[in-house]
């Protein structure tokens, strides 16, 4: 472990390549790591959370910001961070 800048890039600081996703999940799996998994319980009260978010999404009973696939992201994102002053850092 040792500290890293936020500008930090695997490929660039380490010599060995990183696990592709589900390699780690299975790995995990097989060795019996559940660090990675959550329980049922979890999984029940996330959907009790959720749930009613996505209900009032399909009443539209709470806005909704639609923007293009491969976009930045909605109009709406970029001024909620310009009222603080803040703006999305672009790579």
């Amino acid at each position: 472990m040792r500290t890293v800048g936020l500008d930090f890039s695997y490929a660039r600081t380490f010599e060995e390549m990183a696990p592709e996703a589900y390699e780690r999940v299975i790995h995990d799996a097989l060795v019996g790591d559940a660090t990675l998994f959550i329980r049922s319980d979890e999984v029940e009260q996330s959907w009790r959370i959720v749930q009613p978010l996505i209900d009032a999404f399909d009443r539209v009973a709470v806005p909704l910001a639609h923007y293009p696939a491969g976009s930045w992201g909605p109009r709406e994102a970029e001024r909620l961070l310009g009222e603080s002053g803040d703006a999305w850092r672009a790579p």
